[in-house]
This record gives structure tokens, C-alpha cells and sequence, in this order.
């Protein structure tokens, strides 16, 4: 369905309005016109933008009108370059992905759930109607334990876009960080226009080798591709289970974050990439590299100087 539409090739721009300090300094700063530029160059047709709450919200649900005119101006830029966009919201009141995160409450609690879908329908009167934008509802639900109220919770918040923006494409992701065995668990799609949405960062003991931010990692220990085990075969397998419910339920796959860590050799992550490309590939998934730079992942990076060239046919 996205690479229908023009999606098939993106990257994420991670750090702009995201899991960041949120100053005046990098919210003008981090991301700017020649950015943009130099994603199209590279041949990308779209660009995954992470967004928190809190820089379009305040914590009794108030717009931040800053916040949203530094969307539409991204949205110029991306048309100035012929790139689509994913907005995705990254973190919500009473919710983030990441670890150490004090934000909690999300799937228990009426008043923060009212926030996030009137955030999505602020964007939806914004944006909704626009056929370069596709939204992402939530980056990475965790626990498997939020589950039953996430599938309620997002079908209520679709049922809510819908009102506004009836043709938008909405990406829903499965928990355990957006696993993609874990898709198998979402509820059927809300209607046509949902694509189930997922991250692939396995195996995590090389892409993420020498990360201090996870509990699952070694930060010491450093992992080759050939020590990893992967191949074709490899994705195919962990791959399998969504492809099957996206089948069964008439709907696409998307892969809104995948990549490796600087710490990895060159080589070696270029070996990785070339691996899940072809996969993406052979079953025509659309998908969004993590990310454009830093960020510990960037494709932009000093890292890949040497093997960029090649790196970009992979993506």
C-alpha cells in the first residue's frame, strides 16, 4: 500500500524532535534546509519525522502553536524536495519507549489517552488531507501487559482521525518495541487504509553492540556479522508471522526503524544492511533507515565515508 502510494525508501530524522533537549538551538538547529536536500540526493523519497508530545502539548493538553509550525515547516521543506513524510509521534503524555523514562500511566489512565487523541485529531484537521503525509500513531509500545488497551486505544484513536482525514494512511505497531513478532497480536485493521508497522534492529547483540542505554547489551563486547548468524533466512523467518497477518488481514507491512550502531565495523554493517534489503525486497516491504545522523546510527556519520556509495543502494 505505501509503495503504492511513494513510500518505499526513507529515513528517519531522529533527534530533531525527539529524544532530545528540546532548545530553541536544536529545534532550529539540528535539521535544516540543506538536510533535505541531501536526502533526496541520496535518493530517499520520504522522511520518518519522530515528534514528542511535549513540544506541540504542555501537560494539560494546551497546542503549542511553536511546535506546530515547525511540522509545517518541515512539511514545506519536504515538498520543496520531493519527499513524502511519516510523523510519528514518539513519545505521548504518560508514555516513552525508552528506558530510565519517567512518563507512565498512558494505557490506565482516561486523561492522558483524551490528550493523545486530540493531538491526532489536530493533526489530522492540519495534515490528514494531505497525500505526501502518512501518520504513525505511537513509537514502540513496550510491555506486552499494554497490549489489550493499545489495540482499544489506537481503534478508538483511527475512529477519531477518521471524522477529519478519512483516506489518511496510519501506521499501528505490536509491542515489544514494534517486534515484528509481535504483529501477529494486533487486531485486524480499524479499516483499508492501515498498514501494520514494525522496527527490526536483530540481531540486537551486533546492531546495538556498545550501547550503555539497554539493560540487554554488554556495552564490552563487540559482535562480527559472521559471528551474528544472519542471513536472508534469518529475516525471512522473523519476518514470517507479520507478513502472514498482513495477508490475512489485507494489508502491507512497514518498517519504520532499522540499522547499526556505529560501533560496528563498516563492513560489517554494511553486510547487515545489504542482508534486510534484500528481504525488503523479495516481499515488498516499505521501510525507514534509523537515521539520517547521529544519534549513535547516522548514515551521514564519518563512519560510513568510505562505503557510503554502496551503503545508499541498500536502503
Amino acid at each position: 500500500m505505501l509503495i503504492r502510494k511513494g513510500f518505499r525508501k526513507g529515513i528517519n530524522l531522529g533527534g530533531w524532535m525527539s529524544q532530545c533537549d528540546y532548545s530553541r538551538e536544536r529545534l532550529d538547529g539540528f535539521i535544516t534546509e540543506p538536510d533535505f536536500s541531501k536526502i533526496a540526493s541520496w535518493g530517499f523519497d520520504h522522511v520518518r519525522i519522530p515528534i514528542d508530545y511535549n513540544i506541540l502539548q504542555t501537560s494539560d493538553g494546551r497546542f503549542l502553536e511553536d511546535g506546530f509550525a515547525r511540522i509545517a515547516r518541515a512539511l514545506e521543506l519536504c515538498r520543496k524536495y520531493d519527499l513524502k513524510v511519516i510523523l510519528d509521534l514518539h513519545k505521548t503524555a504518560g508514555f516513552s519507549f525508552d528506558e530510565g523514562e519517567t512518563e507512565c500511566g498512558f494505557f490506565a489512565q482516561t486523561a492522558y489517552q483524551e490528550m493523545f487523541y486530540s493531538l491526532w485529531e489536530e493533526f489530522a484537521k492540519r495534515w490528514g488531507n494531505e497525500s505526501d503525509v502518512v501518520f504513525e500513531l505511537l513509537n514502540e509500545v513496550t510491555e506486552e501487559s499494554f497490549l489489550t488497551a493499545w489495540n482499544r486505544i489506537s481503534a478508538e484513536c483511527i475512529r477519531r482521525i477518521r471524522i477529519h482525514a478519512p483516506e489518511v494512511i496510519i501506521l499501528v505497531g505490536s509491542y515489544r518495541n514494534n517486534a515484528a513478532d509481535t504483529v501477529q497480536f494486533l487486531d485486524a485493521p480499524y479499516d483499508r487504509n492501515v498498514v501494520y508497522n514494525f522496527h527490526c534492529y536483530e540481531p540486537l547483540e551486533f546492531t546495538h553492540q556498545g550501547a550503555t542505554w539497554t539493560s540487554r547489551i554488554d556495552p564490552e563486547k563487540r559482535v562480527s556479522f559472521a559471528e551474528s548468524g544472519t542471513d536472508a533466512a534469518y529475516f525471512e523467518a522473523l519476518f514470517s508471522t507479520a507478513l502472514h497477518k498482513a495477508e490475512e488481514n489485507g494489508t502491507s507491512l512497514y518498517c519504520g526503524e532499522y540499522g547499526v550502531i556505529g560501533f560496528a565495523a563498516p563492513a560489517d554493517s554494511l553486510q547487515w544492511f545489504r542482508t534486510i534489503h534484500s528481504v525488503f525486497e523479495k516481499y515488498n516491504i516499505a521501510r525507514s533507515v534509523w537515521c539520517y545522523k547521529e544519534m549513535d546510527f547516522g548514515i551521514a556519520d564519518s563512519k560510513y565515508d568510505a562505503v557510503r556509495e554502496e551503503l545508499l543502494q541498500y536502503l
